[in-house]
């Protein structure tokens, strides 16, 4: 048991320790922020009392999506890349249908 516990400890100190470096980091902060799309649509559907998906929830969505499709090229993860590649796609379709939206309904108030 005690072998396996070093070796997981050693593993650990691989993984997170001797590898930290600048992209490491620039990988967290966008995990980071890429997470924080749940909590914010997460909080928006508890005060509404229904599923909702504020604007902020794309907004996370891309910043986060960025950041890590950066950190997915710079490691050359061609499955990460594909991954969040496909993903900035969507994020920005949907503010650009939520812009669309709101310049219609600030036409037809005009």
């Amino acid at each position: 048991m005690a072998n396996v516990l070093q070796e997981l400890a050693t593993w650990f100190h691989q993984v997170f320790v001797k590898q930290f470096d600048a992209w490491v980091l620039l990988g967290f902060v966008a995990q980071f922020f890429f997470s924080m799309r749940f909590v914010v649509q997460w909080i928006a559907s508890e005060r509404a009392k229904r599923s909702v998906v504020p604007i902020a929830f794309w907004f996370f969505s891309l910043g986060g999506g960025g950041l890590l499709l950066v950190y997915a090229i710079q490691r050359e993860d061609p499955v990460f890349i594909a991954g969040q590649s496909l993903g900035m796609f969507i994020y920005i379709r949907n503010l650009w249908l939520i812009a669309n939206e709101r310049k219609a309904a600030m036409t037809k108030v005009d």
